[in-house]
């Protein structure tokens, strides 16, 4: 208990008074530290497998030295600049596969989330199984199945050049003979067919959520079916899309599967120089180099893909 001054006269005030009980300000407390301790698991998996690591990669990139000897740190910039020089045609190779293949992944995946949204009724699961399924099988075994279905024998090399498809290509640059295997077009297929469902789960989620009384809404004012598409579906879906291109294109840029097991010398990415230097060749920091290179550069380009889109807010 206190006293306090009051027109010359002193008042008891019992301990709490003018303010919160104390039950209340330990709550507000939690309250304050909640969302921090919820954050806490996250934060401590990014800092030790995301932060520390590519500490270890900038430190490494700048190193001198070799295997043998032993690397130091020197601070040895001139590593990026000679990795450049000697890799850029990898560099534009990669970033060119990749917009490819999620440009292709997006006209594919579009018409196929939109009729699993909307038009496949009892049958939606059942497809969205399919869409996963290729992820019960491994990433390799996959990507290899892709050398038999692009082999000289295959019904589908037969059926392109049947229908002058192999002309097409060939004329795209895409393929440099009568065969599809060890050429541009055979990674851009397998980069598409494995990042697929990396682009038609979000444009599903955007689409389902969609709500169909606003297309009913507009054909009562008279829109088209294309126009409701253009006005409503399209824009509403934009979130999806604009995720689905980020999963896609990430991932695809630093891959070097696809490239190593359908492609030639000619379609070597930069995910397969990095293999080769940090295990065939041991140049680790030449290989360090590369990937941080390849990571900022990943975060330039989506930084910048992200504000063109105007979907910040979205993603």
């Amino acid at each position: 208990m206190s006293a306090v001054a009051h027109g010359g006269a002193t008042t008891s005030v019992a301990p709490g008074a003018g303010g919160p009980p104390p039950d209340a300000a330990a709550e507000k407390t939690g309250r304050r530290w909640t969302p921090y301790l919820l954050l806490l698991p996250g934060m401590l998996w990014l800092a030790i497998f995301f932060a520390v690591p590519m500490v270890f990669l900038a430190s490494t990139s700048l190193q001198t030295g070799s295997l043998e000897q032993g690397y130091v740190l020197t601070f040895h910039f001139q590593t990026y600049v000679d990795a450049l020089q000697s890799y850029w045609p990898q560099f534009l190779r990669s970033f060119g596969y990749a917009a490819t293949a999620t440009i292709a992944g997006a006209l594919i995946g579009y018409p196929l989330a939109y009729a699993i949204a909307f038009k496949s009724g009892k049958w939606k699961n059942f497809l969205l199984v399919l869409v996963i399924a290729p992820f019960f099988t491994s990433f390799l075994i996959r990507t290899l199945a892709w050398q038999t279905i692009l082999s000289n024998s295959s019904p589908v090399v037969k059926f392109f050049q049947v229908t002058g498809l192999m002309d097409v290509l060939q004329f795209l640059g895409l393929t440099s003979n009568d065969q599809l295997m060890a050429s541009k077009f055979a990674v851009i297929a397998g980069l598409t067919y494995n990042f697929l469902p990396f682009m038609v789960l979000p444009l599903y989620a955007s689409l389902e959520r969609l709500d169909p009384r606003l297309l009913e809404a507009a054909g009562d004012l008279y829109a088209s079916p294309f126009t409701g598409f253009r006005k409503i579906t399209f824009p509403l879906s934009l979130p999806g899309l604009v995720a689905g291109t980020l999963l896609t294109f990430i991932p695809a840029a630093g891959d070097y599967i696809n490239s190593k097991l359908l492609g030639s010398t000619n379609t070597t990415m930069i995910g397969q120089v990095i293999d080769g230097q940090f295990l065939r060749v041991l140049d680790y920091p030449t290989a360090a180099a590369l990937s941080f290179v390849l990571m900022l550069s990943i975060v330039l380009l989506v930084s910048i893909y992200v504000r063109r889109a105007g979907t910040e807010e979205l993603v």
